[in-house]
């Protein structure tokens, strides 16, 4: 009887085994490497595994994700100065519609001997109606290669990327499902960082020095200094090399990054600096030849206060964080960003995918534009705050909706109108990832 008795304890312990292994871990290897934004894996996509599809491509070293986000925004203040979509000044003066489309392949590359190697390629598509929050475009999301050296202390990805989502972490709990509605600052990209819908080629290199503490390094080809609309619409596809008057922007960003575990809370601390040689309108001398000199500098943290589940799920809790942002202003539109933020992950146990996020933002306008526009007779405003409430829903494998409300007093640029002076907007969007 005891070899029998053993067989059998042998074989439930086999079945044990084989019921813990997670049948999407095969998958992780395939995911794009290299960045700090987390999207869905392979397991929270409507698609899954369905007929097995994705475990043939990942037979010969292709993985893919793709999702579509798409968002409206609507200021629920009476008399909020509707006018048409030409003369729009702000996102929900009018009711404003976007959708954004993206699809990311990967190849691995460590089956033939190159250390976590990998090709990543993706295209976007993106739709608004109003057209300064975008503009459209159909063109490249990424086109890259990655790779580690000496066991992983040294990352190498060069290529066409998109440095928002490899440096700062703007994203409030740094999860694409929740990224939408949330607030965040240009004050980056006016500043010459890339961004999903405007990928510029860049050579990244990330040293870890060891388990928490890590140096990253960019040398990447700026955005055009006359701004985000400006870039996208003499390169819409993001093949060009360059834009007008673009030059380089040298991103190093500095900081200490631990994941939630048993009893040790997540932790991110980081600090960043930029330069940018391009050839940027000076607002202090407006009419003198440009200035080939721009900078940025941020320091922000998040840190997870209280642990709902330390043994299934330490991730899920409540966190809180902050960023600071600052630019030249005789450069730079935006010259000063502050941003607080509380946020939940989890929060409840019937609802282990879902985030709550308050988040409290200023925006400080260069007071050079400001009095150029107040010389011209302008109705201006020197600063723009706003608090915002976000309820994002995780409702089945891939699919997430945020439900939120932001007050923002000033919610144009410099220039307003007593009609434009505050906001009360209210954001729905929907996420859904395959």
């Amino acid at each position: 009887m005891l070899p029998t008795k053993c067989n059998g304890a042998n074989a439930a312990a086999t079945n044990r085994t084989q019921k813990a292994i997670d049948p999407f871990a095969k998958f992780e290897n395939l995911r794009e490497k290299g960045m700090w934004l987390n999207i869905p894996g392979p397991a929270d996509t409507i698609d899954q595994d369905k007929d097995g599809i994705r475990s043939a491509l990942a037979d010969v070293g292709i993985g893919y994700v793709g999702g579509t986000v798409n968002s409206l925004v609507n200021n629920q203040l009476p008399g909020a100065a509707r006018t048409s979509i030409a003369n729009q000044l702000y996102m929900g003066q009018n009711p404003t519609f976007g959708s954004v489309n993206f699809m990311i392949a990967t190849y691995d590359l460590s089956r033939f001997g190159i250390p976590d190697g990998q090709l990543i390629v993706g295209a976007l598509q993106q739709y608004w109606t109003w057209k300064s929050a975008g503009p459209d475009r159909l063109g490249i999301n990424t086109i890259a290669y990655y790779q580690t050296f000496f066991d992983g202390k040294l990352e190498l990805k060069v290529g066409y990327l998109r440095n928002q989502n490899e440096f700062a972490g703007t994203v409030v709990g740094g999860n694409a499902s929740a990224s939408v509605l949330g607030p965040s600052s240009n004050i980056l990209f006016q500043a010459g960082m890339s961004n999903n819908a405007a990928p510029t080629p860049a050579l990244n290199l990330k040293l870890n020095i060891d388990d928490h503490v890590y140096n990253k390094v960019s040398i990447q080809r700026a955005l055009s200094p006359d701004g985000q609309y400006a870039q996208i619409t003499e390169n819409p596809t993001g093949l060009d090399w360059s834009t007008a008057n673009a030059g380089v922007l040298w991103l190093d960003e500095i900081g200490y990054k631990s994941k939630a575990a048993p009893g040790s809370p997540e932790t991110w601390l980081r600090a960043g600096i930029g330069f940018n040689n391009s050839s940027y309108t000076n607002m202090q001398y407006p009419t003198q030849p440009r200035t080939n000199a721009n900078s940025v500098y941020y320091v922000a943290t998040d840190r997870q206060i209280w642990q709902s589940d330390l043994n299934s799920a330490p991730s899920r809790g409540i966190y809180g964080g902050f960023s600071v942002m600052y630019a030249p202003p005789d450069r730079n539109r935006v010259s000063q960003y502050y941003e607080a933020r509380l946020y939940a992950k989890g929060l409840f146990d019937g609802r282990p995918g879902d985030q709550i996020a308050i988040v409290a933002t200023k925006t400080t306008w260069s007071n050079f534009a400001v009095d150029a526009a107040l010389a011209k007779g302008h109705l201006v405003h020197r600063d723009s705050t706003a608090i915002s409430g976000t309820y994002t829903a995780h409702l089945a494998p891939g699919i997430y909706a945020s439900v939120g409300v932001t007050y923002i007093n000033n919610p144009t640029s410099i220039i307003h109108t007593r009609e434009t002076g505050h906001a009360l907007n209210l954001l729905v969007s929907t996420s859904i990832f395959f």
